[in-house]
């Protein structure tokens, strides 16, 4: 079967891939770090004064979420969930603005958080898992269908 040129994936489609793949790599490289020594893991967060169960909830926030964006399932919901873990994270963590450090961890963090509010609007494109379930809207529950446009 031949391919028409409305089928093809457009240069706008690749680079939103090419974005989403980079986004996400951040999340899914620090949120498989953490798990890989999760006592060092837990023991650090303790010392930031957080449990372990925020520490597991971290990890996976990032290992879920960063899947999400990768994979384009549910993107909308995955980059708003990071981007708002970068605003917190940023807020949170990384306000001694006079070590240099941290000002750029500060920035960095937020320069996530809004690349992640314009895909969480953008959504995630026609190279997504997203666009392969909207093929299904006609067997979808309301609120997937909404979260899926």
């Amino acid at each position: 079967m031949m391919e028409n040129a409305s089928s093809r994936p457009r240069l706008a489609d690749l680079i939103l891939l090419l974005g989403r793949l980079l986004l996400s790599l951040i999340f899914l490289h620090e949120g498989w770090s953490l798990a890989a020594d999760i006592t060092a893991t837990i023991d650090t967060f303790a010392k930031l004064g957080l449990s372990a169960p925020i520490a597991l909830a971290t990890i996976a926030l990032q290992i879920g979420a960063g899947l999400s964006v990768a994979t384009g399932l549910l993107s909308r919901l995955g980059a708003l969930a990071l981007a708002l873990f970068c605003l917190a994270t940023a807020l949170l963590f990384h306000t001694n603005f006079e070590s240099q450090n941290e000002l750029l961890h500060f920035e960095k963090d937020l320069a996530i958080a809004g690349g992640m509010f314009v895909l969480a609007v953008s959504g995630a494109g026609s190279i997504s898992i997203d666009k392969l379930l909207r093929k299904q809207t006609n067997r979808m529950h309301p609120w997937l269908r909404a979260v899926l446009s």
